[in-house]
């Protein structure tokens, strides 16, 4: 066994070192080796921080042990809570120094031609330097300990680091106390083993089961639906009423079963997800609000005090919220879905909004964001959104993608009236003057669309596949549906029309759909509430289809 293979093999999250000084060399040696780590499309994005202070050190240790105290109570196991109190978890204080490792995400900002633009790249870039840092130092006979029990919030504003640098954590670094026999403190406490030898399986085929075998099986399956559908609607006749005296209830009632296919659907795990997103297009003063509104408002979102959060935590709806492309770099531990694809579009006045790269990175987030909130077990999800000048976005792809003049398509979006409204429209009217490109779904997508709106779009689709529930709320929604009904028709089916907006195009767009809206309450905020106010009558169609007495069952005669 090579000399490598010990240092590979031995223990890397040392917690006691000595009282020996690190010489400057050392650090030097381990940080070129830092440097030396491979760098996604050369974006050179990792940065270091030393820290020796006292002060410093004895702030950060606060911290942690603020974080480790949360940590004590995650476990019910009295003997292993006890256990877990009697460790060094940490030696911030003990150690010679401290350092940071960190990436820059604002070199995401500069793109160079093979470069991957992802703020996950870039993380895996500093992780390798972490690694490269770990190996320099045993060999050198040191050691480093990782410290990432830390509210990294807070962690980076006690050390005032700049909003668009992200530490991996607090490392520390000395001359280690003792080797633990080279094991993880998981290990030695029987808590948890790892595993002898990698992972590792070879693929030879791709999945072709998405093929179907013959011209059959729709065959089959639409006689299938087809019992399955005079049950259902017999199930429905047979309740202690008149036919059809439950209107709408009834008709939801029918289309939630027939989307879970059960006689007694049943809602599970509720989600309603903000899509958050910036647009070019608000440079030019579509809208009664600064761009910078929609970073606030994200912070309100996350902060509970939106109309959002109020209708969720009403009616028991889990609510998550996506960073689809705000200009602004959220803290990492922020408590929402980081599905940044740049800091807001580009002004499609003049220019694309986006790229065919980021329109396709769009319709992947998408997918990926609703594929792990089905994944949860849930089979309704809402879809809202919040970005500042996306009523203009919306109104450019309604007028393409429905033959309708701009004119028809342009509302008061956040509230601009007369002869800002007016400006609005010939604005809008002008950029679909200037566009040059084909008649392609894709390519206008990518020239006037937004972020958040083509991230809606693919996960609708999305949810459709997984056999949900598709609650659209308003406007801007209903348009993300358009561009969906355009891919897959077949998605109409799964879709709950929430309400009907009080935006002008709303209800000409419905028609367009030829869908039937739950609620008329002249909403126009946005942000998926449309969804969550209609959610109860969604549980009241789902309660009578379960609960409700059939004439048999009650004894009571038929007309």
């Amino acid at each position: 066994m090579s000399y490598l293979d010990d240092i590979l093999k031995s223990r890397r999250d040392t917690r006691h070192f000595t009282n020996d000084e690190v010489p400057d060399e050392v650090i030097e040696k381990a940080l070129q080796a830092g440097h030396w780590a491979p760098s996604v499309g050369l974006t050179d994005a990792t940065r270091y921080y030393i820290i020796k202070s006292p002060d410093v050190k004895y702030a950060v240790k606060n911290l942690f042990l603020d974080y480790n105290k949360k940590a004590e109570e995650l476990t019910d196991n009295p003997e292993q809570k006890e256990h877990y109190k009697s460790l060094k978890l940490e030696a911030i204080e003990e150690a010679p120094i401290g350092l940071i490792i960190a990436y820059d995400r604002s070199v995401l900002n500069q793109f160079t031609i093979g470069t991957v633009g992802s703020n996950e790249a870039v993380k895996f870039s500093s992780v390798c330097a972490a690694q490269n840092i770990w190996l320099s130092l045993t060999e050198q006979g040191y050691g480093m300990g990782w410290v990432s029990i830390l509210d990294y919030y807070q962690f980076k504003k006690i050390l005032d680091l700049p909003e668009n640098i992200e530490p991996l954590g607090y490392f520390c670094i000395g001359k280690p106390a003792t080797n633990y026999d080279n094991q993880p403190m998981l290990q030695q406490l029987h808590w948890k083993q790892k595993s002898a030898t990698p992972d590792c399986k070879e693929i030879k085929n791709i999945n072709e089961n998405h093929v179907l075998d013959s011209e059959s099986k729709p065959q089959v399956k639409t006689e299938i639906k087809s019992d399955f559908s005079t049950l259902l609607q017999n199930k429905i006749d047979s309740k202690t009423k008149p036919v059809g005296a439950l209107g709408t209830l009834e008709t939801l009632a029918f289309q939630m079963a027939t989307v879970f296919e059960t006689l007694s659907p049943k809602i599970i795990n509720p989600n309603i997800v903000v899509f958050a997103a910036d647009h070019g297009i608000a440079n030019h003063g579509v809208s009664a609000y600064p761009q910078d509104v929609t970073r606030q408002m994200v912070g309100n979102f996350l902060e509970g005090g939106a109309a959002i959060n109020v209708f969720c935590n009403q009616n028991n709806i889990q609510l998550s919220i996506v960073d689809a492309g705000v200009n602004y770099d959220f803290p990492t531990n922020a408590n929402l879905i980081h599905a940044k694809i740049a800091k807001g579009t580009q002004s499609f006045l003049h220019i694309p909004a986006m790229s065919e790269t980021e329109l396709q990175l769009c319709f992947e987030k998408g997918k990926s964001i609703v594929t792990a909130i089905a994944k949860t077990g849930s089979n309704c999800i809402g879809f809202g959104e919040m970005g500042i000048g996306n009523t203009s976005t919306a109104s450019v792809l309604m007028s393409l993608l429905t033959g309708f003049s701009i004119e028809e398509c342009v509302g008061k979006g956040t509230g601009v009236e007369n002869e800002k409204l007016l400006q609005k429209q010939n604005l809008l009217k002008k950029a679909i003057q200037n566009y040059s490109g084909q008649a392609e779904l894709n390519q206008q997508l990518a020239y006037f669309g937004g972020f958040e709106i083509i991230q809606m779009a693919s996960g609708m689709l999305t949810a459709f596949e997984n056999r949900m529930l598709i609650l659209v709320d308003g406007f801007i929604c209903s348009v993300a549906f358009l561009i969906a009904s355009k891919i897959n028709p077949d998605i109409h089916q799964n879709a709950v029309f929430c309400h009907c907006s009080a935006e002008k195009a709303h209800q000409k767009l419905l028609n367009y759909l030829n869908a039937k809206p739950i609620l008329n309450l002249d909403l126009r905020l946005g942000e998926g509430t449309g969804c969550a106010v209609a959610f109860p009558i969604l549980k009241s169609a789902e309660a009578f289809l379960n609960e409700m007495a059939s004439f048999e069952s009650a004894g009571i005669s038929r007309k």
